[in-house]
């Protein structure tokens, strides 16, 4: 077993040296194929595993890696329960989509260090989900956060792509501050960053550990998942994340990074548990994000930025579920979500493919007869987004809005707020649908949107075939799709609802979450008729706005196709102006502030020290002057010396 465990994590980091390395001598047949290997070996690897596994945590130590009097860590990895789920769909997902990319970036001429990115962000998510430390899990989550930048920005001749990288590494670093300051405090308490020990030492010190350190520790490691995971007010970076090129955007999205947050919510649960008022934080936060994230899909024109709003809200979903104590319901969501966003996201790039770079559903219409897989598996995608019955996304969202709505307090409040972004996002979601398949055909000559072109030869490339018509894609790209969607259909299956007695994925993390739930009580059973309620309530209401949204564009965008000048049509077209209220509000005065420490340093700092240095080269010329070999100077000299003596001793 730890053989394997460290194949897992190895093997990425290995195809990256090779293609680094390689970069100017490979083929792009021969670095596709390395760096697909090195997704799919971890991915077997990880089914070896999970046959293997016997519910007893395993731990693979590489060596050594700091080694003090006070803190010591070994180079790690810890496969129990939730690193496993997690490290099936990160290897899982991550394969399909490294599938896909070959077919998408083969004319791209930075082909080898897009999979070496690629993989080395595959790697990273890897060390963070089995790091068996803080220090290590931090490790994978700054790794992922540089890759990010390196991905988003991998057309980074473009200035808007390379603003977008920033921003995301920005963004996050201001999140990661939360993450270190939580590691300081856990330190402090007990005395180690070994992950399982500490779980254990706070459930165990949960009658007399301070409530008030409790809380600090479970709020800044949520500060650090606002960032990564992009919720209220730290979720800015991920719509323009769509900067990079649609694999990317795939990976981040459904098997990487955004789910990072969620992970270390889950992995450190017993704190969040132990506060209360963490918790709420985290359900309001979580559920205030989801709704006002679907409220900006609404009138998104990009296809992939309906889909990145929608990526924000149901991590939204997410957080709520944990912060009410429903853990398994929110692992179960990321699970469904990364089939499904995977498989949206994955089928959107079919149609920019199809469409030569065209990104804005305004300009699409009528694929469907063009495009006869991208179509059916990108319907199967928006029914389980939508979370319409019997998909994969029904369940995940409806154990979530369960939980909520039959509790007590608050988390009815946010159910019911739940209920309204799951109308909103079937709505969104089948919009999007009707603009892109639906209707008359309206795109054309000149209709580029913005350039996602690694299908297409780089920059510029693919202009060449705006006569031709829409065609399906290759089976390097439609093979993941097809995969993609059909665990978009059965992915349910592993947590029916409590009546049906057939819970596979909450039996088998009952070992991860116990500790949080001897502490909270165990969750709250549900009678058939709860259950069924609000099944039926939250199936009616995605029905509903699915349909809704169909006819109303399955004609063509009518109105919308124009830009909206007033009201909340232009508010939520232009997301709610929150960019421009942080720009007037952090980046301008952080720039005007940058300016003013510029001048400063300039007149102040180096004024000073370039007038020390001024005035010594002063001293030093006249010093020169004297000491310049001409004996008529040193004559001269002696006589003034001489009289000075003479009228000062006389």
């Amino acid at each position: 077993m730890e053989g394997l465990i460290q194949t897992i994590v190895l093997a990425p980091f290995v195809s990256v040296a090779l293609l680094f390395l390689l970069r100017r001598q490979l083929p792009k047949s021969a670095a596709a194929v390395i760096g697909c290997s090195a997704v799919l070996v971890p991915f077997l690897c990880t089914v070896a595993a999970f046959f293997q596994f016997d519910g007893t945590p395993v731990t693979a130590t590489l060596t050594q890696w700091m080694t003090g009097s006070v803190l010591n860590v070994p180079f790690a990895f810890r496969l129990d329960q939730l690193s496993l789920t997690w490290t099936l769909v990160v290897t899982g997902i991550g394969f399909l989509i490294h599938v896909y990319s070959v077919g998408y970036m083969h004319e791209d001429p930075s082909f080898t260090r897009f999979f070496t990115y690629l993989n080395l962000f595959v790697g990273s998510m890897l060390c963070l989900v089995l790091g068996d430390s803080m220090v290590l899990l931090f490790l994978g989550w700054e790794g992922v956060g540089l890759c990010s930048y390196l991905l988003i920005g991998f057309w980074f001749d473009e200035e808007e792509n390379a603003k977008a990288g920033q921003k995301a590494f920005v963004v996050n670093r201001i999140g990661d501050l939360g993450f270190l300051v939580a590691m300081v405090l856990v330190f402090k308490q007990f005395g180690t960053l070994n992950i399982a020990d500490v779980n254990a030492m706070a459930a165990a010190q949960a009658a007399t550990l301070d409530p008030t350190l409790v809380t600090w520790i479970a709020l800044a490691l949520f500060v650090g998942c606002c960032g990564k995971s992009a919720q209220l007010p730290l979720y800015t970076w991920l719509p323009d994340a769509m900067a990079g090129p649609t694999p990317v955007s795939a990976l981040i999205h459904a098997a990487t990074m955004v789910t990072a947050g969620i992970y270390l919510v889950a992995r450190m649960s017993i704190f969040f548990a132990m506060s209360p008022t963490a918790s709420t934080v985290v359900a309001v936060v979580g559920c205030a994000t989801a709704f006002f994230a679907a409220t900006i899909g609404l009138r998104q024109r990009d296809i992939k930025k309906v889909l990145a709003y929608s990526t924000v809200s149901q991590l939204g979903y997410m957080f709520l579920a944990l912060g009410i104590g429903a853990y398994t319901a929110g692992v179960f969501h990321v699970i469904t979500h990364a089939f499904f966003k995977a498989l949206l996201f994955l089928g959107a790039g079919s149609v920019i493919h199809a469409l030569h770079h065209e990104q804005d559903a305004m300009r699409m219409g009528g694929l469907k007869k063009y495009l006869p897989i991208t179509h059916k598996t990108f319907l199967i995608g928006s029914l389980a987004l939508a979370g319409i019955a019997p998909f994969a996304g029904f369940f995940s969202k409806d154990k979530i809005l369960g939980a909520a709505l039959y509790s007590h307090g608050l988390p009815q409040l946010l159910g019911v707020f739940g209920l309204i972004t799951a109308l909103l996002t079937a709505f969104y979601t089948f919009r999007l649908y009707a603009l892109v398949f639906q209707g008359e055909e309206r795109f054309g000559h000149g209709t580029h949107g913005h350039a996602d072109h690694g299908a297409h030869g780089g920059h510029g490339g693919g202009h060449g075939h705006d006569h031709a018509k829409p065609h399906e894609s290759p089976l390097t790209m439609t093979f993941p799709l097809m995969v993609l969607a059909v665990l978009a259909v059965l992915g349910g299956a592993l947590s029916l609802p409590h009546f049906a007695h057939s819970d596979l994925l909450g039996k088998f993390l009952e070992p991860i979450f116990a500790p949080a739930y001897a502490v909270l009580g165990a969750p709250h059973e549900h009678t058939v008729a709860q259950e069924v309620g609000a099944m039926l309530v939250s199936l009616v209401l995605a029905i509903g706005g699915a349909w809704f949204g169909f006819s109303k564009f399955s004609e063509g965008p009518g109105k919308q196709a124009e830009h909206s000048t007033k009201g909340l049509p232009f508010l939520l077209e232009n997301k709610w102006f929150v960019d421009e209220i942080y720009n007037v509000l952090v980046v301008g005065p952080m720039r005007a502030l940058s300016h003013l420490a510029g001048f400063f340093d300039r007149l102040v700092v180096d004024g000073l020290v370039n007038g020390v240095a001024g005035m010594v080269r002063s001293a030093g010329g006249w010093i020169r002057m004297m000491q310049n070999g001409a004996l008529h100077t040193y004559a001269l000299l002696f006589i003034l010396g001489a009289a000075y003596l003479a009228i000062v001793l006389l």
